[in-house]
């Protein structure tokens, strides 16, 4: 079973980053993803972690389906490090999505 290392980002909070960024409001669900995969990208430029971290669906321990930027993954096929980042890598994203805890692991969805 695949796992990802990172932070947990929802589907409403994407969508508001966009808007933020001048987006135009989705009108159907391929314009949601696009906005969606559009302000992630955005979060992980302004960051610096574009580099070292991928945008994966992943399942949390209460069955819900989010978007993580992951760090890490369990599966090396994944093109990301095996294990969790130093603090200097993530220390940044974790100060923009204001979490208290360093990457946290979860399911692939």
């Amino acid at each position: 079973m695949t796992k990802y290392c990172g932070y947990l980002l929802r589907e409403d909070w994407l969508l508001q980053r966009g808007v933020e960024l001048g987006l135009e409001a989705p009108k159907t669900q391929r314009d949601a993803l696009d906005i969606m995969l559009e302000a992630s990208r955005n979060v992980r430029w302004q960051t610096g972690v574009y580099c070292d971290t991928k945008l994966r669906r992943v399942k949390t321990l209460q069955g819900k389906f989010s978007w993580c930027i992951a760090f890490a993954s369990n599966d090396p096929y994944q093109g990301l490090p095996t294990s969790r980042p130093p603090e200097e890598k993530y220390i940044a994203l974790k100060e923009l999505l204001r979490k208290e805890v360093p990457p946290l692991w979860f399911r692939a969805s």
